[in-house]
């Protein structure tokens, strides 16, 4: 394996700076609308705007000449702004000049939640990387850019005699057993692959870093170039774990243009929100953007490309366990289908004001075409009624519940001391919580001989009976094969949340942000040592 750090570049970098950062008290108290800050060791001065759960931020300084801006009293909503100097006016909610009209738009700042529930106000340098060596757009030929979409979020790129794929999960399932595409991919996958030019791969979620699609394809040509972003978790963390012999890996700084010839090049944009793990991309074929903001909740700190020729996003929200895996309390069926409902409306309403300010020439969705088709999960869709239209022939489980099986049976669990093990190397503690865990069946019911322990991540400790002191606490239930198969191999717990794999409750009913962090981000990079754990058992 190569992993390509090694690069001459004629633009920098891009960076991030933190201008302002929030405590959790001060952030549980903004108010809804306009709130003002200052830097105390600074002196500069920033607005944010409270939208329910969204927040906008700006610096506090007109575009005009720089004046501050001041509450507008005859704002009845609550959404302006009033510049001291010339009385020009700001409407935070938009971040666009309502005074004069169609004047300015005011560069955002990124909002980010540290691990402590605090918030930093982030600014990108260079803001618009895109516009660096700009190129006007050339003319071109009838199908000289051909764009094919082959499944989920996988696209497949002619530009002139180049070709690029985007994200290939064409086989297997991802997170474990949880998800299988909704859609049968071209029966010549393969070989497209193998005629890319180059790969680019968004983050390390298995439905856009697939294992079993890489393996297939570096069988026939391990030198394929792939691209990923230098994120803070490398995307190929588990790159020798996994078996997959790949030897050309570039790992690329975000915000600079990588040339591929004279007329194609592409650059990766990092995640305003989730700067650690996800990525975009614009590529550019003579002078034309395609913008493929991939999963990326806030790409690019919410500075992109306006008027591109193709844009393509994600619709289905990005993956999440929330909360369809929750019960107890108000965790309901009905109080899930409503939130959902909502949720989905939410984002719709979302993209579709995304697309009205970027206005592309063409809009893709894509990126939410996978079914949970486990049998256990899903027999509808392994035996459908008659009738029912199916996009897929078959889902090929046996191969990779096989690997999953064969971890039950695994000489680490006959020992119980695995537990200590596992959660010493995982690392995480000094968080006033205590997790049950519970292996369970294919139903969620006990596992006979499973396991069924206690972890107080205060001092983590396996204490026999809940501590009596005040404490958070949570009870996971997990599907013995899966929880077991990513124990033995140190993986993300997104192969249980995000698969569908748990059932959770959960007292007080709050979201533990740090846990879920490090479980599903921050898990060290390489796994347990079982074969000296099992020596010292021995």
């Amino acid at each position: 394996m190569c992993m390509q750090r090694d690069f001459l570049y004629s633009c920098i970098e891009q960076t991030t700076e933190i201008l302002l950062h929030l405590s959790p008290i001060e952030v549980a108290n903004l108010k809804e609308g306009i709130n003002f800050f200052r830097n105390k060791n600074t002196g500069k001065d920033y607005i944010l705007y409270k939208n329910k759960n969204h927040l906008r931020a700006c610096k506090n300084m007109c575009k005009h000449q720089g004046g501050l801006f001041i509450k507008d009293i005859e704002d009845l909503d609550g959404r302006s702004v009033r510049c001291t100097k010339h009385n020009w006016k700001l409407d935070v909610s938009t971040m666009k000049y309502i005074n004069p009209p169609s004047s300015f738009c005011q560069d955002e700042l990124v909002v980010e939640m540290d691990e402590e529930n605090g918030l930093l106000l982030l600014e990108l340098n260079p803001p618009n990387p895109w516009d660096s060596e700009p190129r006007a757009p050339e003319h071109l030929a009838f199908g000289e850019v051909q764009i094919t979409y082959l499944a989920h979020a996988c696209m497949d790129l002619k530009l002139g005699d180049k070709r690029m794929v985007f994200d290939p999960w064409l086989i297997g399932p991802a997170f474990a057993r949880g998800w299988w595409l909704l859609h049968e991919p071209p029966s010549d996958w393969l070989e497209r692959l193998c005629q890319a030019d180059l790969i680019y791969i968004s983050h390390m979620h298995s439905d856009h870093l697939s294992y079993p699609t890489l393996k297939k394809l570096a069988e026939r040509r391990p030198d394929i170039p792939i691209y990923v972003g230098n994120t803070e978790r490398p995307v190929f963390w588990n790159l020798n774990q996994s078996g997959v012999q790949l030897t050309n890996i570039n790992v690329v700084p975000f915000g600079i243009w990588q040339q591929v010839d004279k007329n194609l090049r592409f650059m990766i944009l990092m995640d305003g929100i989730h700067p650690e793990m996800d990525t975009c991309i614009i590529v550019e074929y003579k002078g034309h953007k395609i913008l493929n903001t991939v999963d990326c909740t806030r790409p690019n700190g919410g500075r992109l490309p306006e008027k591109v020729a193709l844009m393509m996003s994600d619709f289905a929200g990005g993956a999440s366990g929330f909360p369809m895996t929750f019960s107890g309390g108000k965790f309901t069926e009905e109080w899930k289908a409503e939130f959902i409902k909502t949720e989905r409306k939410k984002l719709l309403n979302y993209k579709a004001r995304l697309v009205k300010d970027l206005q592309p020439r063409i809009y893709c969705p894509f990126a939410g075409y996978f079914v949970e088709s486990h049998p256990s999960d899903n027999k509808g869709i392994i035996e459908p009624p008659n009738g029912t239209k199916i996009y897929k022939d078959s889902w090929d489980f046996g191969p990779y519940l096989k690997v999953l099986n064969a971890a039950v049976e695994d000489e680490i669990f006959l020992h119980s001391s695995w537990i200590k093990e596992y959660f010493t190397w995982a690392g995480f503690k000094d968080y006033n919580l205590v997790v049950r865990m519970i292996e369970t069946n294919e139903d969620f019911s006990p596992f006979p001989g499973g396991y069924d322990y206690l972890v107080d991540f205060l001092d983590l400790s396996f204490p026999k009976e809940r501590p009596s002191r005040e404490h958070s606490y949570e009870e996971i239930r997990s599907r013995v094969d899966v929880i077991r198969y990513v124990v033995k191999n140190g993986l993300l717990w997104d192969d249980l949340y995000i698969g569908f794999q748990t059932r959770l409750q959960r007292d007080p009913d709050i979201y533990h942000h740090l846990f879920w962090n490090h479980f599903q981000i921050k898990l060290p990079l390489m796994p347990p040592n079982w074969r000296s754990f099992l020596m010292h058992c021995g």
